[in-house]
Order: structure tokens, then C-alpha cells, then sequence
């Protein structure tokens, strides 16, 4: 347990810290998030230009084809590489060496070089927009990526190149720091869930980013070498693009949503004052998806796989859902009978229970071979992956950010406006993405700007609550900067939480801990006297009070 510290000597670092180089995993930790969030609205900005786009059968907003495509990659682009992924270091940058007791990542410098290379890595990508824009979808399908995309093609490639080097570097750091710099008072068993997804996650992107190096490689030299790797006119193969790609992708689909797993676990039980049901089955179905999430990437490849491998990997991609269904009925068995409090964390968490199930089952239906081939390249996939992905990473993270802001800034956020933004979200979400299971399954393709007008109506709904979806991030950008500045003081410990970031100041000191801290014997033990008494010892050990989620003190 960290020694007491006078409210008054918490000092938030200044503004300009985070503008330069630091070796801090916290300063570090939040210009991930910082960065990553600007670049969520930048693709959030490029969404609204293609659901604009999408108000009328016929092309509006765009010149052309061709810069519709464009517009569609970039999105993709933006959100899947400089947003979620980026955004997953940055909690767990921040989190988890407190988590674990530790004064820093394992090698603080590669740390900020790891963060270090985005920004060039985001110049290089976006600059090719204002080119002759990448237009062959955040897949970059030869010949597609090859043959008919512009120069911008070749510096996507070579900015995805930079940011899978960041991405290695850092997960290199994350699987060194969880298994080497634990207290001795916690081993593998004890540790918090959050710590287990992150190391399940840093594994995924060891072992897989050097494929997408590999295929990156491959299309560079393509592109300005004049090899014939993925050119069959010229001895080449172009489905070894899509073997390799995948190869990466689908385990990448798992680096987006593990880390948010393991915030469900942390924010539920908290929230619910409940230990965490099955913990130790929770940790290994992290480990779990790891390894199968590695034998199920020629789904993507469905219609064009040799037949006698397809049910193979129909097979596979059905017994990847047996380790997810493990966490959800964990995370069930979590709230079940638990003193819900319903803050913004809360509900932005059971907002991704229902989400992911969702996307969850369409995942089946599309494991099903005959199924899949039929809503091939429909909307009913892009339905499908949104609600993986927004559903699976962007619900955690805001539910990250709720639980986890008073501990950076020291600050409470505003929860009524929580309420609202999550109400906004949610249905916003909800009626943007589920129609498009109808129109893909009545054949609307996807990918295209000049569409069937009999799917006028639908797309007009579908961009209105685009639209509603769009305008509540504003809402959460306001909570965050009103609550920085003018939000109520928040103590060490404001959710009662067991786990170790919560045993020093808020935010923490350059050093994290003055002492060495001891972690209670269960991270999610409550409702015990046990637990009960080190609570009361943590907060008698921080002057101030503590102040309960609407900012007003506690006895």
C-alpha cells in the first residue's frame, strides 16, 4: 500500500510535458490516447463525408468513383491503425505498470520511440491522400493495390510498415513488463484480468505484425521494384496477398478487442462490487483466443478458397466463439446479483455486452459457408464488423475513459453528461449499423457511391442516425475538457476498486509509489471483511475525503 500523500502535493504535470519526449508510461500514456482520439475524429469526420455521400443513390459529395474509394480507405485506415490499436496502448501504457506495482514499462525509451513513430507514421499515410490517394480499401487487394492506385498507395504501405515496427516494440515492452515486473505477493493467478488481456493481445501482434511487414514488403517492391509477386500475368500469385494479410488481420481484429475484454472485467466488477465469476477460466480464454484466432483467417476468403479447404476453417472460426462465450458468461455471472451503480463506466460496458453478442452471432451466421458467400462484399459484413469492432473496442473505450480519467487527471468527469452521451451513442450505434444487416441481405453491395435507388429510404435512415452518432462525440469531447479544467477534485480511490492503480494519488507521482506496494490477495475479492478493511486502510491513507462519481465527498 502506497504511503500517505497531502491532496495538496498531487500535481498534474503540465500541458507542454505531453507535447515533447518523455519516458514516463504515464505522459506517454495519454499522447497515445490524445493522438489516437484526434485521429478517431478525423475518421469519424471521413465517415459522416460517406454516409453524406450515401444520402442519395447517385454521387453528390464526390467527383468520382475514385475518390469515393478513397474516402472509404482512408476511414478504415484511420480508424483500424492510428485509432483502436493506437488507443489500447495508450490505457494500457498508462494502467497496467500501476496495476502491477511498477515504477515504469520494462524499457521506458522504447516505449516513447514506440509512440514516437506514429505521428510520422500518420503524416506519411495522410499525405497520400492529397496525392493520388490509396483507393483499394484499408485491405489493399492486388491488382487492385497494385496496378490501379495512385503513389498515395505506396505511402500507405510504407506508413503501415512504420506502424507495425511501433506496434512490435511495444508489445515486446508489454510482455516483458507483465512477466517480469510483478511484486512478489502477485503471481500469474492474482493478476488483475486487464494485465492478462494485455499480454494474450501483445503476443497476437508479436507473432503476426511481422506477416503484414512481409506483405507490405512484397507490395513496396511490387509497387516501385517492378517484381511480379502478386502479378499472375508475371509468374505471381494474387491470393498469396490476401493469405498473408489476413494472416495478420484477423488475429488484429483481436488486438481491438481483447484489451476491451479485459476493461469488462475490471469495470464490472468494480461497478457491480462483485468478484469477477470464473476468473482463471476469463484469463486462459484470453490465451485462448490468441492461439485459435491463428487458424481462421481464409474465412475472409470464403468465395475464393479452394473448396476442400473451406470447411476446415468454417470449423475453426465456429470453435473461436467457444473461448468468447466464456467471457460473456462470465462477465453474466459478474452482474448477477451485484449492487449495480449505474455510472457512465457502467452502462458503456453493458452497452458492449449487448453489441458484441450481436456481432457475435452474425459472426456465426457468417462462419456458415453457404450463408457467407451469399452476403459476400454486402453490407450485412460491414454491419457485421462494426459491430465487432465499434461495438467491441469503442464501447470499452469509453468505458475505459469513464473509470479510468479520475485516476490520469485527477479530476471527476461530469456523469449526467455521461448519461447523455451514452444514450446518444448507443442508439445512435444501434440504428446505424443493424439495418444494414437487411439492406446487405436484400444484396445492397458494399464499397460503392451510385447504389439501387429501392435502398434510398434505408440509407437516408441509416445516415440520419450516422449523423446522431456522430454529434455524440462532441458531447464526450466537452465532458473531457470541461472536466479537466473545472471537474471535482477526484481522491486516490473514488470507485472503492482492489487493484493496485488505485493505491496512490490521482493522478500517480512521477515514481508511481513511494513504497513498494503490496496488492490485496484478490484484485475482485469484495464483499469481504478483508477487503472491506484494506479499502478503509487506502483511503485513511489519503487525506481529502473520497468523492463519490457526482463529485461530492464521502465520509
Amino acid at each position: 500500500m502506497a504511503t500517505q500523500h497531502e491532496a495538496e502535493t498531487v500535481r498534474r504535470p503540465a500541458l507542454s510535458e505531453y507535447l515533447r519526449w518523455s519516458v514516463d508510461h504515464k505522459i506517454i500514456g495519454v499522447q497515445y490516447g490524445v493522438a489516437a482520439f484526434l485521429f478517431f475524429m478525423v475518421g469519424g469526420a471521413m465517415a459522416m463525408g460517406i454516409r453524406l455521400e450515401l444520402w442519395t443513390p447517385t454521387l453528390d459529395l464526390m467527383a468520382s468513383g475514385s475518390a469515393y474509394n478513397s474516402l472509404f480507405t482512408m476511414h478504415g485506415t484511420v480508424m483500424i491503425f492510428l485509432f483502436i490499436i493506437p488507443m489500447w496502448a495508450a490505457f494500457g501504457n498508462f494502467v497496467v505498470p500501476l496495476q502491477l506495482g511498477a515504477k515504469d514499462m520494462a524499457f521506458p525509451w522504447l516505449n516513447a520511440f514506440a509512440f514516437w513513430l506514429i505521428p510520422p507514421a500518420a503524416i506519411v499515410i495522410l499525405l497520400g491522400y492529397f496525392v493520388t490517394p490509396a483507393e483499394a480499401g484499408w485491405t489493399s487487394y492486388p491488382p487492385l493495390s497494385t496496378l490501379f492506385s495512385g503513389d498515395g498507395q505506396t505511402l500507405w504501405a510504407l506508413g503501415a510498415h512504420l506502424l507495425g515496427i511501433s506496434s512490435i516494440m511495444g508489445s515486446i515492452n508489454f510482455i516483458v513488463t507483465i512477466l517480469n515486473m510483478r511484486p512478489p505477493q502477485m503471481i500469474i493467478w492474482t493478476m488483475p484480468l486487464l494485465c492478462w488481456a494485455v499480454l494474450a493481445t501483445s503476443i497476437i501482434a508479436v507473432m503476426a505484425t511481422p506477416f503484414l511487414a512481409g506483405a507490405l514488403t512484397l507490395l513496396l517492391l511490387d509497387r516501385v521494384a517492378g517484381t511480379t509477386f502478386f502479378d499472375a500475368s508475371g509468374g505471381g500469385d494474387v491470393l498469396l496477398w490476401q493469405n498473408i494479410f489476413w494472416f495478420y488481420s484477423h488475429p488484429a481484429v483481436y488486438i481491438m478487442v481483447l484489451p476491451g475484454m479485459g476493461v469488462l472485467s475490471e469495470v464490472l466488477s468494480i461497478h457491480c462490487r462483485k468478484p469477477v465469476f470464473g476468473y482463471r477460466m476469463v484469463g486462459l480464454s484470453s490465451m485462448g483466443i490468441a492461439f485459435v484466432g491463428f487458424t481462421v483467417w481464409a474465412h475472409h476468403m470464403f468465395t475464393s478458397l479452394q473448396p476442400e479447404l473451406r470447411i476446415p476453417f468454417m470449423i475453426t472460426t465456429m470453435i473461436i466463439a467457444v473461448p468468447t462465450g466464456i467471457k460473456m458468461f462470465s462477465w453474466l455471472g459478474t452482474i448477477w446479483g451485484g449492487k449495480m451503480r449505474f455510472t457512465s463506466a457502467l452502462l458503456f460496458a453493458l452497452g458492449f455486452m449487448s453489441m458484441f453478442v450481436i456481432g457475435g452471432i452474425t459472426g456465426v451466421m457468417l462462419a456458415a459457408l453457404p450463408f457467407d458467400i451469399h452476403v459476400h462484399d454486402t453490407y450485412f459484413v460491414v454491419s457485421h464488423f462494426h459491430f465487432v469492432l465499434f461495438g467491441g473496442s469503442v464501447f470499452a473505450i469509453y468505458a475505459a475513459l469513464y473509470h479510468w480519467f479520475p485516476k490520469v487527471t485527477g479530476r471527476m468527469m461530469n456523469e449526467r453528461l455521461g448519461r447523455i452521451h451514452f444514450v446518444f451513442t448507443y442508439f445512435g450505434f444501434l440504428f446505424t449499423f443493424f439495418p444494414m444487416h437487411i439492406v446487405g441481405m436484400l444484396g445492397m453491395p458494399r464499397r460503392v457511391a451510385v447504389y439501387d435507388p429501392n435502398f434510398t429510404d434505408w440509407n437516408q435512415f441509416i445516415s440520419f442516425w450516422a449523423f446522431v452518432l456522430g454529434f455524440s462525440t462532441f458531447i464526450v469531447v466537452y465532458n473531457v475538457i470541461h472536466s479537466y479544467f473545472r471537474g471535482p477534485v477526484a481522491g486516490a480511490n473514488p470507485w472503492r476498486a482492489l487493484t493496485l492503480e488505485w493505491a496512490t494519488t490521482s493522478p500517480p507521482p512521477v515514481t508511481n509509489f513511494d513504497d513498494d506496494p503490496i496488492p490485496f490477495e484478490d484484485p475482485y475479492g469484495y464483499g469481504t471483511e478483508a477487503s472491506a478493511a484494506y479499502l478503509d486502510a487506502v483511503d485513511a491513507a489519503f487525506s481529502g475525503g473520497r468523492p463519490t462519481p457526482d463529485g461530492n465527498q464521502a465520509d
